[in-house]
């Protein structure tokens, strides 16, 4: 069956429900006038309104995110997208649907970055985005009004801001697997003064985050917070093999003390980093570098701060002799944080306070157990 015929019976419009709004939204459905817009803030430092694009000859609107692994595979085609078609009279906009309070942590083990805007900002500097990108996150009036269903979701509008096509950018996020490049045909057919050929789409990747999940985060949070929590006396033995990370998981190490103030202040951060990642291969360990008979105040401190990872101990009284086994090199200050791989191979090291965007960045790179 032709993909039109599918789309054909599936109807020219995806109602799909907000539970947590008590609503069901309604995607545009196909020939309707673009919803106007006024104000919504953008990473370059503007507030966007509809008229704003009035001069392009056709308008893409995409709704898209930071936090999303599918989203994140379509930012290159997009800058692409936006560069070929500019001098054709082509206007790109993105605009982030999503409240960040209703994303969850272990929403968040394929990013570095959360959907806060401060963090579109973050990302949109990093990746070098050629187009607008707005926040919508707050009310998500104008995300209602145009109903996406996924990120990312496409939406054309012709001259007279008419729906011609709306749904997926193309039919895969693998780019060596794409065989449909359903938002560039539909592009060129416009221009062309054509009827585009297929006209609405499914749309792939994460849900839209509409505001009204916070109950459902803080359950997830109070969650994590009756975790067990515990910490087991490390010897020399205990430390080279931890070293070593004979296992298949990107291994996480931060030693630490309850005496050091730059550890103290970073360590709920590591406990985050700990709660995006740790369902996919990946593991946190912290050492304390106590001494043994500490052993109550140190549980209480990571009792404190929830951190039911792998907690591990000095449990010896000589601490040179821990320090080399697991690192002959480490001069023995703290905070220190070593990212290995499976096998031991270092791939972050950071001798002082961390930096949580790069440490990030460093584990979101390495982590490719489970994606292309």
């Amino acid at each position: 069956m032709k993909p039109f015929a599918v789309l054909a019976s599936l109807g020219a419009a995806t109602l799909f429900s907000c539970a947590a709004c008590a609503e069901e939204i309604k995607t545009l459905p196909l020939g309707a006038t673009a919803p106007d817009f006024a104000g919504l803030a953008a990473v370059d430092g503007r507030a966007y309104a509809l008229k704003d694009f009035a001069s392009a000859k056709v308008l893409v609107v995409v709704f898209t995110c930071n936090h999303c692994p599918t989203a994140q595979y379509y930012e290159e085609r997009l800058k692409r997208l936006t560069t070929d078609y500019k001098d054709r009279g082509v206007a790109v906009v993105a605009i982030s649907p999503n409240d960040p309070g209703s994303v969850r942590l272990d929403e968040l083990g394929y990013t570095d970055l959360s959907d806060s805007f401060e963090e579109m900002k973050v990302r949109a500097r990093h990746k070098q985005f050629n187009f607008p990108y707005l926040y919508d996150g707050d009310k998500e009036e104008i995300s209602k009004a145009y109903g996406p269903v996924a990120t990312p979701h496409a939406f054309v509008f012709d001259a007279a801001r008419k729906l011609r096509y709306v749904g997926r950018i193309d039919d895969s996020e693998r780019p060596e697997y794409v065989t449909t490049h359903d938002l560039r045909n539909a592009l060129d057919a416009l221009l062309a003064g054509q009827e585009v050929p297929v006209k609405q789409t499914r749309s792939f990747g994460c849900s839209i985050k509409w505001a009204g999940k916070q109950d459902s985060v803080k359950q997830y949070l109070a969650k994590l917070a009756a975790e067990p929590v515990t910490v087991e006396l490390a010897d020399a033995a205990a430390l080279r093999a931890l070293r070593k990370n004979d296992s298949t998981k990107l291994r996480l190490v931060n030693f630490w003390a309850t005496w050091c103030g730059p550890c103290i202040t970073e360590f709920p951060e590591l406990v985050t980093i700990n709660r995006m990642y740790r369902h996919r291969a990946f593991e946190m360990v912290t050492v304390a570098a106590n001494y043994p008979d500490e052993q109550k105040q140190v549980l209480d401190f990571l009792t404190k701060q929830q951190a039911s990872n792998r907690n591990l101990l000095f449990g010896e009284t000589d601490k040179y002799k821990l320090i080399e086994a697991f690192d002959f090199e480490w001069n023995g200050a703290l905070p220190y944080t070593v990212l290995l791989a499976p096998g031991g191979r270092v791939l972050f090291k950071q001798q002082g306070a961390i930096d949580a965007l790069e440490l990030k960045r460093a584990i979101v790179r390495s982590l490719k157990e489970d994606r292309f």
